[in-house]
């Protein structure tokens, strides 16, 4: 497959050409990759204008998900702020107001897409921990029987490799007739599975991948997918609506490793991808005989519960590091760590000896603290921008939040912008270590 950003970056480089242009450092910066680094220049293209070789390489990619497929150097972030942009316009052509039925562990930028774009949130909270929202598709029939949403936003997989089931999450929302939108920030690598998981693949309407997280692209690199069922003027618009949110400089290193990564997807990555599962489920079997507790999910994720074994994942995480081994995330509760086909057999052996080498302690038994559904008052809009104060956490009791607060997206929120703050709130910041929240004035 051909990569002609990364060809078109390679020929001006070889040139040794005078640089009248911007960027600043004119290819002789200090970090060694500057030679690379362009702006729009002729035969350069753009981004949210693409005819020439951007255009080629997205239609590279498209051609590798089996959607249309548009590239974001800034993240899912640009991506789920498109989606909800294309959700609210679909809504409001068929003359209603938006509003969007949404999973509790949505990212930060989908709150603050919701105050941007000033759309209307009902909370699906799912019945499971603060890190997960599993909804099934009778809870989900459920819900829009009784919200009348225009929509639907999930998060999957989730933080620690929990799957949806996204078919027939999807059938619910078609027989309803929303559409249904899907964060798979960690999951770009589902669609090369033996059997795709891939969310377009299983019937969403519209999808963002973080490419950066799991394929070989520099961080910020992202896909924007949408389904080949989704009304065209939509796709005909998609990138005047990227246009509201993005930087006017995108990054032609990031974009150049999207590029890059498609000669790879389309060659060698699901052999290696294949390979690395199967050291990933050697790791996980060899774990749970060693007794750790290991969470079903995601293929490419390996996420222990470690009270269990006796520690907290702070505690674990502190004596993975001593062996310079960085996991993902961790919290009281788990440590999620995710390899890919880049890591070698020998990280795997390295991570493998240092976790079997920690001595099981008796197990931790305090469990979450309870999150009760919260009471809103405001609409996230109203309360984002309204004048607020920070305040310790023991003094927020009854006030209106104003800001989003999470240990570590994506997570379920303990509490909203525009919502009361409650006891049972207070006592989930407490336990994931929050001090201090912004309200309204």
């Amino acid at each position: 497959m051909k990569t002609p950003i990364v060809s078109f970056l390679k020929s001006y480089q070889e040139k040794s050409p005078v640089r009248m242009h911007m960027p600043g450092h004119k290819g002789a910066g200090i970090l060694g990759f500057e030679e690379m680094d362009l702006t729009e220049i002729h035969g350069a293209d753009e981004l949210f204008a693409a005819e020439g070789i951007i255009k080629e390489s997205e239609q590279n990619a498209s051609s590798l998900f089996g959607c249309p497929t548009y590239y974001s150097t800034q993240g899912s972030t640009l991506c789920i702020q498109t989606m909800c942009t294309i959700l609210c316009q679909d809504a409001k052509s068929k003359g209603k107001n938006p509003k969007i039925l949404a999973g509790r562990n949505a990212h930060r930028s989908f709150i603050h897409a919701a105050a941007l774009l000033d759309f209307d949130i009902e909370w699906l909270y799912g019945n499971s921990d603060y890190l997960s929202c599993k909804v099934s598709a009778k809870d989900l029939e459920k819900e829009i029987i009784e919200n009348h949403p225009t929509a639907v936003y999930l998060t999957n997989p989730d933080y620690l490799g929990n799957l949806l089931d996204i078919k027939s999450l999807a059938s619910v929302c078609k027989k309803h007739n929303v559409l249904l939108a899907i964060d798979n920030a960690h999951g770009a690598y589902l669609r090369f599975l033996e059997s795709s998981l891939h969310p377009i693949d299983l019937g969403a309407d519209l999808c963002c991948d973080s490419a950066h997280k799991t394929l070989p692209v520099l961080t910020g690199g992202a896909y924007l997918h949408l389904s080949d069922s989704l009304n065209k003027e939509w796709k005909s618009q998609v990138k005047h609506f990227m246009e509201y949110f993005s930087s006017t400089s995108p990054s032609y290193l990031i974009m150049a490793s999207l590029d890059a990564a498609n000669e790879v997807l389309d060659d060698t990555f699901r052999k290696s991808l294949f390979e690395c599962i199967r050291y990933v489920d050697s790791l996980k079997n060899t774990l749970v005989q060693h007794g750790y507790t290991i969470l079903s999910g995601e293929p490419m994720k390996i996420t222990i519960s470690t009270k269990d074994y006796g520690y907290t994942g702070n505690e674990i995480a502190d004596l993975l590091m001593d062996c310079d081994i960085y996991p993902e995330f961790y919290d009281s509760d788990y440590i999620v760590l995710m390899p890919s086909p880049y890591n070698t057999k020998e990280d795997f052996i390295r991570l493998e000896i240092c976790l079997c080498e920690i001595e099981r302690k008796k197990a931790i038994l305090t469990s979450f603290p309870k999150l009760e559904c919260a009471q809103k008052v405001m609409n996230v809009r109203q309360a984002l921008f309204a004048p607020s104060m920070k305040v310790d956490i023991s003094k927020s009791l009854g006030q209106i939040c104003s800001s989003v607060i999470v240990s570590c997206p994506p997570a379920i929120l303990p509490v909203i912008p525009g919502e009361i703050i409650s006891e049972s709130a207070i006592e989930v910041m407490k336990y994931y270590g929050i001090e201090s929240v912004r309200v309204v004035k």
